[in-house]
């Protein structure tokens, strides 16, 4: 048995674990991805990891052994050298050679290297021992092969109609398994009449689905699987293959391209239920606030049975148009979920991918060029993220919209980017069914052994054009000239099982007919089908639907607890270095000021809401860059030993009964890390999953995600999330980018009304709040709130930049005790006397701190009559809290809003009109801020300055 290189062990922990451990000796043997193990002492320091993975720590198996060459197989491979190149030449580059179009437009290629002749095999009939060189032998068991054979083998495994490219693996014990499994089982692989029926079955449906909707829906964009139906025998071939392995979840995601065909006829969505909503029709009940989707966004989550003792729970997630933002969501859900079962097993030995697969589907146009599939990819073998390998299929049409190949990418296959993470790729003749299958058995068993992902190039066609109303001749005649004088796939199938016996012509006829019946009959019952609601069902259960936003809530906490839960954020073991700055800095003060008062900082403010949500039960996850320590250095929620690296979490050693805090540092990524937060947040409402941008302006490369999915995923599917992004803000002379988190955005897509006045009749049940909270104690309630209440909404936060260490932006325990909670109005509480106020100026975020400041200093007249009142939530706007702050001001006739934003950013114009409606009869809103600009602010330090004081003189200048 050879032992593994240290780079091999180091790579095969990393994906596991995450490891930066130093290894000593070189005997190590290559270890198993990822096997899980609670500790039994949860205060027990875990691996020696930075990126630990807090939530499970991980062990490594005691090996992973693989057969070395035998001395026999040496000798053959050292005396037969150039039998050795051919077989590498095949395994390398026998892909380009394969018959993998089946529109026959790309031939194949005649490749040199595949030539026997070219490293001396002249002699047809020279017998050779291939043990040790190819894994194929005779058919009378033995190793002892013709030149003739052996090149009719290699041409038979590589350039059929399917396709391998696995030599650019940098593990070798991945490329001799990958090998070794192929050309070992190609040879055993045969389907059962009842495999193939089975198949012909599924083909046939598919094709009188899409001639039923073509017949019944004409003038509809259904985007059919015609020419692709292939891709409904790779995914019953890989559902099949999971239930029979023991994987209980499988987490789907895929565009539009074939998806009522699969949901229909795999994934048991009620047709009745489709044609109702094909009518017109709401397909939610009508007394819930939904908007609905079109029909290429809906769901299903069925539990699927192929023969086991147990089922197999599919969950195809709802997508929006835009192509393969659903990725990343599958991976989060997968993930949330993945720790959900690992919680539920006590198998010990329950290894990362064991019970739950991720599955995505992609378009061959959109794999190559959206840049959330190389993001989502860069995710797939970090710690934190991976699910133990996805399966990824891609529908290949050779075609995107009117776009052809050599205009939709720059690379020879559209799979080669997902070479990025080094993923095995299997390309198939969709023309073939069986081999669509053969190719999924292959890239299961490599996902399987190794849980990483894998990539199906499954090559078709798109029969129609981009959706059934186009003309694709327009801009590609000769492919679709092509395409019309065709048989279909499952005609050409159903020949093939005639020829066969398995199939005869009535039998045939009966299947198309028999289903086309049924969906005639569920067509017919769609005219009395009524809607039916599938949230706050499982873990969602006791939750309910918002229907007035519920702003304050007490989530205060007794003083004592909070002391236990901040001495416990930074009680590290003696043992355990931390770096010295960071005792000076961090946790002697967090220490002194809990116990001696009179207030605490943000960060600690912050550790305590994360502490007793922890307390309560409830899970945790902090994801985005830098988040362990902070962008600002302000956070340290994680320690790293100075002598090990070791990291330890003081949080999730609270003591007794807690949920776990996992701190997720990603990767430089927005978009995909933003939507895999977002897939973590609608699985469970027990975890609090929180976003934060290293500088609020990050959020930009995330708007995807932000649009189609926070801001409006459950008015288009009632799927409620509690995600939390927390975005750094405030203008501190940094210039134009990171001085602004783009709020201005999010209240744009908030949808509370517009009309507030106070007789006003319209209630507030925002899609999401956006907050920006000034004090630490603000931001404790906030995120208390997000977990204490029976609905979830998405949370915008605004944070602070300066203000984490603002000694004036401190807060008292006491406002964190029983009976405080969240207050979107701070009241003014520099005014003497309200009574003789005669402007009140509204502001939110760190400028009031400015503001304060100013108004101390000068403490004249004129300030004396001026009343600075902090709008901390934003949306849902508090009307009726300005409201009553307004009557504390009786002579008050100048109302104005300041902010530091330009007048077509920050908030100013989403309070405007609905303050506006509130003020007194006769009062107009007057803005104090700087003038429209096409950036955020000025780079130039000295504008900047002089602009800062002009807003802060104009809101307290002269009356």
């Amino acid at each position: 048995m050879w032992k593994a290189s240290l780079a091999n062990v180091r790579q095969a922990h990393r994906l596991g674990a995450g490891s930066r451990s130093i290894w000593k000796g070189s005997a190590l043997a290559v270890p198993t991805i990822g096997r899980i193990i609670r500790p039994a002492n949860t205060s027990t320091i875990l691996r020696r990891s930075y990126h630990e993975d807090v939530v499970y720590g991980y062990r490594v198996p005691k090996e992973f052994e693989y057969p070395d060459y035998s001395p026999e197989q040496l000798r053959n491979r050292q005396q037969q050298a150039a039998l050795v190149c051919l077989v590498n030449a095949y395994r390398t580059t026998g892909h380009r050679a394969t018959d993998l179009d089946p529109l026959g437009i790309q031939k194949r290629q005649a490749i040199p290297e595949l030539d026997p002749a070219r490293y001396g095999l002249t002699d047809s009939d020279q017998i050779f021992d291939i043990d040790g060189i190819l894994a194929v032998k005779a058919e009378d068991g033995s190793t002892k092969l013709s030149v003739a054979e052996i090149h009719q083998a290699l041409t038979d495994l590589y350039c059929g109609h399917v396709a391998f490219e696995f030599e650019h693996i940098p593990d070798t014990a991945e490329k001799r398994w990958f090998a070794d499994h192929v050309e070992s089982t190609s040879a055993s692989y045969k389907l059962d009449a009842d495999k193939k029926r089975r198949f012909y079955e599924l083909l046939a449906r598919s094709e009188a689905f899409d001639n039923f909707m073509q017949k019944k829906f004409g003038q509809v964009k259904r985007y059919g699987l015609e020419g692709a139906e292939s891709a409904i025998v790779a995914l019953d071939e890989l559902f099949s293959l999971c239930n029979h392995s023991g994987i209980a979840e499988a987490v789907v995601g895929m565009p539009h391209r074939g998806r009522l065909n699969i949901l229909v006829d795999l994934l048991k969505y009620s047709p009745r239920a489709l044609f109702h909503k094909l009518h017109g029709n709401a397909e939610f009940p009508s007394d819930l606030p939904a908007s609905g989707d079109v029909i290429s966004h809906i769901a299903s989550s069925p539990k699927l049975n192929y023969g086991c003792s147990s089922d197999l729970h599919v969950t195809m997630l709802h997508n929006p148009s835009h192509l393969e933002a659903v990725n990343p969501v599958v991976a989060g859900y997968g993930r949330a979920k993945q720790m959900y079962l690992f919680d539920k097993n006590t198998d010990p030995g329950c290894a990362l991918g064991d019970r739950l697969i991720g599955i995505q589907i992609h378009g061959d146009a959109a794999f190559t060029g959206q840049g959330v599939i190389m993001e989502t990819l860069g995710l797939s073998n970090l710690p934190h993220f991976s699910l133990g390998g996805t399966v990824h299929i891609i529908i290949n049409n050779q075609i995107g919209y009117t776009t052809p190949a050599t205009n939709a990418r720059s690379t020879l296959y559209t799979s080669d980017i997902a070479k990025l993470v080094n993923a095995p790729v299997i390309h198939v003749n969709g023309d073939y069914p069986e081999e669509v299958a053969r190719a999924m058995r292959v890239a299961f068993e490599y996902r399987k052994m190794f849980r990483k992902d894998v990539i199906i190039d499954l090559i078709t066609f798109r029969r129609w054009g981009h959706n059934e109303l186009d003309e694709p001749s327009f801009t590609q005649p000769h492919m679709y000239k092509i395409i019309r004088a065709r048989e279909s796939v499952p005609k050409q199938y159903e020949r093939r099982m005639q020829e066969e016996g398995i199939v005869t012509k009535d039998n045939a006829s009966e299947t198309r007919s028999a289903f086309t019946k049924y969906l005639d009959e569920e067509l017919s019952a769609s005219k009395d089908y009524v809607p039916q609601a599938d949230h706050l069902k499982g873990k969602w259960a006791g939750l309910t639907m918002a229907t007035e936003a519920v702003t304050t809530l007490d989530t205060g906490v007794p003083v004592e607890t909070l002391r236990e839960v901040g001495e416990k954020s930074v009680s590290v073991d003696p043992a355990f270095h931390v770096h010295s700055r960071l005792t000076k800095h961090h946790i002697q003060p967090r220490l002194k000021r809990l116990q001696d008062g009179p207030s605490v900082d943000w960060a600690t403010a912050e550790a305590l809401a994360f502490g007793t949500l922890l307390k309560e039960g409830f899970n945790i996850r902090l994801c985005g860059q830098d988040v362990g320590r902070g962008t600002f250095s302000q956070r340290h929620a994680m320690f790293v030993c100075q002598d090990t690296e070791n990291v330890y979490i003081p949080l999730n050693s609270i003591g007794g009964p807690q949920g776990k805090l996992e701190v997720a540092n990603s990767n430089l990524s927005e978009l995909a890390v933003l939507g895999f937060e977002y897939g973590v947040s609608i699985q469970s409402p027990n975890i609090l999953p929180i976003w934060e941008a290293q500088f609020g302006d990050f959020n930009n490369t995330a708007q995807v995600i932000i649009d189609t999915y926070i801001s409006s995923g459950e008015t288009k599917w009632l799927r409620q999330s509690g995600l939390v992004m927390l975005l750094p803000h405030g203008y501190d002379g940094a210039g134009p980018e990171h001085s602004s988190s783009r709020i201005e955005r999010f209240l744009q897509l908030c949808n509370t009304p517009l009309d507030m006045a106070a007789e006003s009749s319209q209630t507030q049940n925002p899609n999401m709040h956006v907050a920006i909270p000034t004090t630490p104690a603000q931001i404790f309630h906030l995120l208390r709130r997000q977990m204490q209440r029976n609905y979830r909404k998405p949370l915008v936060v605004a944070g602070p930049k300066t203000l984490l260490r603002l000694s004036a932006a401190t807060s008292p325990l006491e406002d964190m005790a029983p009976g405080t909670s969240f207050k979107p109005v701070l009241s003014d509480s520099l005014a003497d006397d309200p009574t003789k106020v005669k402007r009140v100026v509204f502001v939110s975020g760190k400028l009031y701190y400015d503001l304060a400041k100013a108004y101390t200093e000068r403490k004249d007249e004129v300030a004396s009559q001026i009343a600075i009142v902090r709008v901390e939530e934003v949306c849902p706007f508090p009307r009726l809290e300005l409201t009553r702050e307004m009557l504390r001001f009786p002579s008050a006739t100048e109302f104005t809003w300041c902010q530091e934003e330009t007048m077509n950013a920050g908030v100013y114009t989403f309070v405007q009109p609905r303050l506006q409606s509130i003020l007194p009869k006769g009062a107009v809103l007057k803005y104090i801020g700087r003038e429209p600009l096409a950036a955020p602010v000025t780079g130039i330090s000295s504008v900047y300055k002089a602009e800062q004081a002009q807003i802060v003189n104009d809101a307290l200048g002269g009356m």
